[in-house]
């Protein structure tokens, strides 16, 4: 009967232990190159209307950056998103209830003429500022009459189908928050504008 020297299973036994680390750390590897949530995604995109025009491209550009499960893209198209692995590309289409939503009658409204700027005093002209929750709003101006200007609160896709071809750059972690100054716990604040495409201008 041959007796292995202690240092043979000694090496044997550092040599799995090794390899079954080098697995875990590629398996770690592989998990952190998809979308999930936490990761800092670099993504190419081009926005179509249902009919197939385009809308809104980055192609040629700086690529959108938004960290996924932030809620910073409309929900659908981050639920898409998810999984996905770098130079993956997808082709999506997601219904206005995964989108903008519908379009609500009641956001129409009539505010003074003197709440508006007289440059904007137009019909098309697109007005931004933020809701009493500090979150950013645009409206567009329907109509103009004698004393109030008619303006539209919906965003310009609410109530459209949005088709997407996109395209996963790079997936990084997310950088940690930078710490607050002096020491002091950071303030709440006005939430920050999603980093979704940017709204295109409403049709003519």
């Amino acid at each position: 009967m041959q007796l292995k020297s202690p240092a043979l299973i000694l090496g044997v036994a550092l040599f799995g232990m090794l390899l079954a680390i080098s697995v875990i750390a590629a398996e770690q590897t592989k998990n952190d190159s998809v979308v999930k949530d936490g990761m800092l995604v670099s993504l190419q995109f081009t926005l179509f209307s249902e009919d197939g025009k385009t809308i809104q491209t980055n192609k040629g550009k700086d690529p959108l950056k938004y960290v996924q499960g932030q809620h910073m893209m409309i929900p659908g198209l981050e639920k898409e998103l998810a999984g996905m692995k770098v130079g993956q590309e997808k082709h999506v289409k997601i219904k206005p209830e995964d989108a903008y939503g519908s379009v609500d009658p009641k956001a129409v409204q009539e505010v003074p003429k003197d709440q508006i700027p007289p440059e904007a005093q137009k019909v098309g002209a697109v007005l931004s500022g933020r809701n009493p929750q500090g979150m950013p709003i645009t409206a567009t101006v329907k109509e103009v009459k004698d004393k109030t200007v008619v303006v539209d609160l919906n965003h310009p896709m609410a109530g459209k189908t949005l088709v997407f071809d996109v395209k996963v750059l790079d997936i990084q972690p997310s950088p940690p928050p930078a710490p607050s100054s002096a020491g002091q716990p950071p303030q709440p604040g006005p939430a920050a504008k999603p980093a979704q495409p940017a709204t295109p201008a409403p049709p003519k």
